[in-house]
């Protein structure tokens, strides 16, 4: 039997229809996507409330709820990750550039030759 393949995120039906306040479950994640998520989203103007829950400990999944001025929430999450991606993409960057500079600074030390005194 082929495994079937989990989904890792899922929208919670209510019966309400109003796509601007929506709950989401994203498995396999934690406080650490969770609280860089919700920070993220709430830095958008449209957003009204955004926050998330781990249901409990020994499960891997979080539960996010974001409400919205009238935007889909749907829309506000692909953003919110959107933005959070680019920013740990700069932060890498930023990372990787300061450690070859430091390289080449410490590669330039030891090639110098020593004073004599």
């Amino acid at each position: 039997m082929a495994e079937q393949q989990k989904k890792k995120l899922e929208v919670v039906q209510t019966l309400d229809s109003d796509e601007s306040c929506q709950t989401f479950v994203l498995h396999d994640e934690d406080h650490t996507l969770g609280n860089a998520l919700r920070y993220m989203i709430m830095k958008n103007p449209d957003v009204d409330f955004c926050g998330y829950s781990v249901p409990h400990p020994s499960e891997h999944k979080i539960n996010l709820r974001i409400q919205s001025r009238g935007p889909p929430a749907a829309d506000i999450l692909r953003r919110g990750l959107t933005e959070l991606n680019a920013l740990c993409e700069h932060v890498l960057n930023t990372f990787e550039g300061a450690v070859e500079e430091y390289k080449m600074n410490q590669a330039t030390e030891n090639t110098e030759p020593m004073e004599t005194g």
